[in-house]
């Protein structure tokens, strides 16, 4: 009998979520990666283990609530089991128009691209996977892709789309690639009301449904 190939996925969470928020399908917010990432695999497939890669929002005042559903969403997903979170983060940033010259200050996302090449490479050179999925339509990731491949010739990466998320060079460098359907997500979304280990409630966002 043939042995089960061994699949580890690698979700880029802002990609994710950008790429949904483009489609205004803020009901598939409250995402199980573990069981969609599961769900997209073929026969023959196991799914050993589901990275999610993220930051978290910084609190300036105004987008308090978006902070607090995205800590009940991270929180929601600590209780599945296969499942780890990477955490990048924010550095201010100075914007300035080029019209009339207005400064403003924003906060832009650093270290998912480079954390997601990091445990891709290390899971490489570990063999923890025979194929890795990731989920990601960020061009960024062309070159880890291409080095594991390039060293890892019978290791196979199949990247997976996020909704309204696509990109020429890692269709074209990865081993596969195709676009998640709206159907995996609408049938792979976590309970309305989660319970974790201390006996704590999370109830899904009323603006999630």
């Amino acid at each position: 009998m043939n042995a089960s190939t061994r699949v580890i996925s690698y979700i880029d969470g802002f990609n994710v979520y950008f790429g949904l928020k483009s489609k205004g399908w803020k009901k598939y917010y409250w995402l199980d990666l573990v069981n969609m990432s599961a769900a997209l695999l073929k026969p023959g497939q196991t799914l050993e283990h589901c990275h999610y890669f993220t930051a978290r929002i910084r609190n300036s005042g105004s987008n308090s609530q978006d902070a607090h559903r995205q800590s009940i969403w991270i929180d929601a997903l600590e209780t599945l089991a296969n499942q780890t979170s990477h955490f990048g983060h924010y550095l201010e940033k100075q914007k300035t128009c080029k019209s009339c010259g207005t400064k403003w200050t924003t906060h832009e996302e650093k270290m998912t691209d480079v954390n997601i090449a990091v445990q891709l490479l290390s899971d490489a050179y570990e063999n923890k996977f025979d194929t890795a999925l990731v989920i990601s339509g960020d061009s960024d990731l062309t070159t880890p892709i291409k080095m594991v491949l390039e060293r890892f010739p019978n290791k196979r990466i199949i990247v997976a789309f996020p909704p309204g998320r696509n990109s020429h060079q890692l269709r074209t460098t990865a081993t596969a690639s195709f676009t998640i359907g709206e159907a995996k997500l609408r049938q792979n979304l976590l309970p309305n009301i989660i319970t974790t280990a201390s006996g704590h409630q999370l109830h899904r966002p009323t603006q999630w449904y």
